[in-house]
């Protein structure tokens, strides 16, 4: 794990944030996946964790739709979704209609949905409310966050967590530690001397002892590297969706968007059992104040899009198999639509934990359209409970270091 001047780190900080600082500071290669691989691969059973954020403060009552609410039409005239329009999950809620592969893995009791997510004293700035989200510190700023503080605690590992991207966004960030960022430049080796590489590992009756433990040595690197050749091979076309895999592009596989190239690379290197136990990505945009409903459709087009096939992917795999994904945004949006068809910054929203380790349904209620807090949705759900349950279940370790005491599980995964 990339080490880091706390002192520097808090200076810099005030000029230009810790993300802008952290550009490049702590990256890794290829190669350094690879080695890792070879070194030590992702046990059986172990747990990973995909954490999906969503910039901007998705509109949470436009994605899981009190359709037959008629305080939600009265508050939304031409916001509002027909109750005909929306893919139902009960009598009471539904998807917004792009999301069919979410629903698929509702049907399949694979997508929880964790309704009505907050945290003390709610923040509407972007800015605050996202260094609560991955700070998980409601009522002080601290300079670390909350998976750096599980970095911290758990020591050196140079690829324990990795941000798919070159700036480290502030969850990513320990006293100590740091998550690696995942470089994407990599320049792939001429083929000529990867042929004559892969003459080292034939067998040669000549061998020595010592020359055949160099040969099994080299074949087993050589079959690591393989799961993560189709990325490394295409340096950045590999996560723009160009890369070709058994006759099939990354673009076929999971789309043209940018978090679908994303979790492309997350996909190649869990097949690869790298031993990573949490990856970062993103996709911004959904601040929408206006024009929202074709904007947010857009952007929920490309996570449905990006999630479905990935989650496909990783059921059939040894390892993909145990990973399990989350998809927050720092908050909500008020209930009343403003007068240019958008939203305005709001509070409580909703949060998708998906996976074959997830027992899927709702779970929180279902904050009320009536009873609100200036205008905003009352949360009773704590999103550190959610880290709570991800960081014992998922990843395996003590949650008080991380996210401090007095926490709880909710109850959506296995």
């Amino acid at each position: 794990m990339a080490e880091i001047n706390r002192r520097k780190f808090l200076t810099a900080s005030i000029g230009v944030g810790a993300a802008g600082l952290l550009a490049g500071a702590a990256s890794c290669s290829w190669l350094d996946l690879q080695q890792a691989a070879e070194r030590a691969q992702l046990p059986d059973g172990a747990g990973v964790l995909v954490i999906v954020t969503l910039y901007g403060g998705n509109d949470g009552l436009s994605t899981v739709i009190p359709f037959p609410d008629n305080a939600y039409h009265d508050a939304r005239p031409d916001l509002a979704y027909a109750p005909g329009e929306v893919i139902p999950l009960d009598d009471q809620l539904g998807l917004n209609p792009v999301l069919k592969g979410l629903h698929k893995l509702w049907d399949e009791q694979k997508l929880a949905i964790v309704r009505g997510v907050t945290y003390p004293k709610p923040s509407r700035s972007h800015f605050r409310s996202m260094d609560i989200w991955q700070s998980a510190s409601p009522l002080e700023s601290v300079p670390t966050g909350w998976i750096g503080r599980w970095l911290d605690a758990t020591g050196d590992d140079p690829v324990r967590a990795i941000n798919i991207g070159a700036v480290l966004p502030p969850m990513a960030v320990g006293e100590k530690y740091t998550a690696s960022a995942l470089a994407r430049d990599m320049s792939p080796l001429p083929a000529e001397v990867v042929a004559a590489l892969d003459t080292v590992g034939v067998d040669d009756p000549q061998d020595t002892a010592a020359m055949t433990a160099i040969r099994t040595a080299y074949r087993s690197s050589r079959a690591v590297g393989s799961a993560l050749e189709p990325v490394i091979a295409s340096g950045d076309t590999a996560v723009s969706g160009g890369t070709n895999v058994g006759g099939l592009t990354s673009a076929d596989l999971y789309g043209k968007n940018t978090l679908a190239a994303q979790l492309n690379v997350v996909s190649r290197c869990v097949k690869a059992a790298v031993p990573s136990r949490v990856y970062m990505v993103s996709l911004g945009g959904f601040d929408l104040h206006t024009d929202e409903r074709e904007s947010q459709q857009q952007l929920l087009s490309v996570v449905d899009e990006a999630l479905t096939p990935f989650l496909r992917e990783m059921s059939t795999d040894p390892h993909g198999k145990d990973v399990v994904v989350m998809v927050y945004s720092e908050f909500g949006r008020r209930v009343r639509a403003n007068a240019s068809y958008g939203t305005d910054h709001g509070t409580a929203g909703p949060v998708f934990i998906c996976g074959q380790p997830v027992k899927g349904g709702f779970y929180g209620e279902q904050p009320s359209l009536t009873d609100l807090d200036d205008g905003d949705l009352k949360g009773d759900t704590d999103f550190r409970d959610i880290y709570h349950e991800l960081l014992v279940h998922t990843i395996g370790t003590d949650p008080e270091p991380v996210i401090g005491p007095g926490r709880r599980d909710i109850g959506f995964l296995v």
